[in-house]
């Protein structure tokens, strides 16, 4: 029994890193209040937590800052570009919510409107993660976001699930689980996408049309 309170035991690493998140939390709060460095900030989120899933050591705040710098321009654009989209979304279901109608054509609407936002969903959840993996250009790394996330839709229903229930919980049951948030969300997200991505690399003709950058 007491080899599981090991310093080198697996339950141990995993306590060590979930402790780490909150750090990682915080870090990337304060490099999104500029709101506009949103997209760089969460691909430095995900380029530590994919190291960490990998069992990578290395300097957090070095590590953060690399990719941050790095991967800046790229994300920002990708960043503004999704928070235009997030935009129109959001005035287009506002529209829909109040003309709604009993007849096909706004059904049909509706539905367009669903299935657009579900494609929204997945290219948001694994747009920064890609970015901070692998090296690509901005259109390329939008369709892969998409097709990816289709390609391994149980990946991409698991990290919805994971987003959800921290939401939930911070909302619902226990509000200092805001500590962790973000943090926490990209770390167990990362644990999936880590197999993923490695699954990507070794078969590039059918997953992706990039080359690892790390």
């Amino acid at each position: 029994m007491n080899h599981l309170f090991h310093m080198d035991s697996p339950l141990i690493q995993f306590m060590t890193k979930l402790s780490i998140t909150i750090y990682l939390n915080i870090l990337w709060f304060l490099c999104c209040i500029p709101i506009f460095t949103i997209g760089a900030s969460t691909t430095a989120l995900y380029y530590v937590t994919l190291k960490m899933a990998e069992n990578e050591d290395g300097n957090i705040l070095r590590s953060f800052f690399h990719s941050f710098k790095e991967n800046f321009r790229q994300a920002t654009i990708i960043w503004m570009l999704l928070l235009g989209i997030g935009i129109f979304f959001g005035i287009d279901g506002y529209i829909l919510y109040h003309i709604r109608f009993d007849n096909a054509f706004w059904t049909i609407c509706t539905a367009l409107y669903i299935a657009a936002m579900i494609a929204y969903a997945i290219v948001l959840m694994y747009i920064f993660p890609l970015l901070a993996h692998f090296d690509n250009t901005i259109p390329n790394m939008l369709k892969n976001a998409f097709f990816i996330g289709i390609r391994y839709l149980f990946c991409t229903i698991l990290i919805a699930v994971i987003y959800f229930i921290v939401v939930y919980v911070t909302i619902n049951i226990f509000t200092p689980v805001i500590i962790f948030g973000e943090g926490l969300c990209a770390f167990l997200s990362s644990c999936l996408l880590s197999n993923v991505f490695r699954a990507c690399e070794k078969n590039p003709q059918d997953d992706t049309d990039s080359e690892d950058s790390i």
